[in-house]
């Protein structure tokens, strides 16, 4: 590269809309220029949950807006963008369409190349752009609709070594809160009612722990919450706020160890490969608890891995990592034209079985 490329990313495909500009200098350094969201958690708020529709809509509305912000902050026009980066899939097919078509009207309009990204290559290549990690890398997805393994090799080359194959972690956190009563976003919530908790006082299933392999499973876990607490409820015909900690704690420490023994087990299959310098990468709002990384910083550290966790505004979905993505597959030869097509699922490893169900941040992959 001779001289610094601007991108413009668009990331839409659940309830964020996003816009970022990033700039690759001749040396090939990433730099965040800006990076705009628009959340929606008050849209859904009386829904326990994102409306697809709804979310639709509200990209629809918002898009330009937060290219307009995106641009503004970068202190840059159109005029300055090299190229636009979008989210294509997988994802809320209505929110991905919206970006696609906004992407594709501002390429047209503005004469740019076009970069169709997956949202989660999006999310497993942020290390690269945050902690200028190479590769291969060992990366954790785990947000509120993806969790999985993936040997990070290229740009476009990602091997699965497992995934939930129903409810995601972040899901399940969510679907905890609201059996609790406590408010969204789940994941925080839960995390302070545990801190109060006793994480002992109920021994709730560690699902999969007893087979081979990195697949997880996370809908057990929460059957058996709601099950311990209907009995507390019959018991004394209310929960306590320490029942309700207890159960919290409890219901945390089951997924930090299925998390932690898991990710013992993805570096195992990581590290007999010998890359020169192991890293495991976390990326996705769940990292953020507290608990759980402990717990698979821990595992890093006995199995001599790195630990990188990016800040988590880069680990939440957004427009920057879109963009960095779209950055890496640019330099790669990857164009798309209009024919760019939104896709509900997109799985990173085509080789590996495709994994089934739909998770509340986007269909799974």
């Amino acid at each position: 590269m001779t001289k610094p490329l601007i991108l413009l990313g668009l990331e839409s495909s659940c309830d964020d809309t996003a816009a970022a500009v990033l700039r690759i200098d001749a040396d090939g350094r990433p730099k965040i220029l800006s990076s705009v969201v628009h959340g929606q958690t008050a849209l859904h708020a009386d829904f326990g949950g994102v409306v697809p529709e709804i979310a639709a809509r509200a990209h629809a509305e918002k898009l330009d807006l937060c290219v307009r912000e995106a641009l503004t902050a970068a202190h840059l026009t159109l005029r300055d963008v090299g190229a636009v980066a979008v989210t294509s899939g997988p994802g809320l097919i209505g929110g991905v369409i919206a970006g696609v078509m906004c992407a594709k009207g501002i390429a047209a309009g503005a004469g740019l190349p076009l970069i169709g990204v997956n949202h989660l290559a999006g999310h497993a290549l942020t290390p690269r752009l945050t902690h200028d990690v190479a590769y291969p890398y060992l990366m954790l997805l785990v947000s509120g609709g993806h969790c999985q393994f993936l040997i990070v090799r290229g740009a476009d080359d990602f091997t699965r070594l497992g995934g939930t194959i129903d409810d995601a972690p972040g899901e399940a956190f969510d679907k905890t809160a609201r059996l609790m009563g406590l408010p969204q976003p789940g994941g925080p919530n839960v995390e302070r009612e545990a801190l109060k908790g006793d994480p002992t006082r109920f021994r709730f299933p560690r699902p999969l722990l007893d087979r081979p392999g990195c697949d997880m499973s996370f809908s057990g876990l929460k059957t058996a919450l709601l099950r311990a607490r209907d009995e507390i409820v019959t018991a004394k015909s209310g929960l306590t706020r320490q029942d309700r900690a207890d159960l919290c704690a409890g219901f945390q420490a089951a997924v930090r160890d299925v998390l932690a023994e898991k990710t013992r087990r993805a570096l195992t299959a990581y590290l007999a490969e010998a890359p020169a310098t192991p890293v495991i990468a976390v990326a996705g709002g769940v990292a953020a608890n507290t608990a759980i990384r402990a717990g698979l910083e821990t595992v890093a550290a006995e199995m001599g891995a790195a630990f990188v966790a990016p800040p988590l505004a880069l680990c939440t979905d957004n427009a920057a990592m879109i963009a960095y993505a779209g950055a890496e597959l640019f330099a790669l030869g990857h164009r798309d034209d209009m024919t760019l097509a939104a896709r509900p699922r997109w799985p990173l490893d085509h080789t590996s079985p495709a994994m089934l169900g739909s998770g509340k941040k986007g269909a799974k992959a």
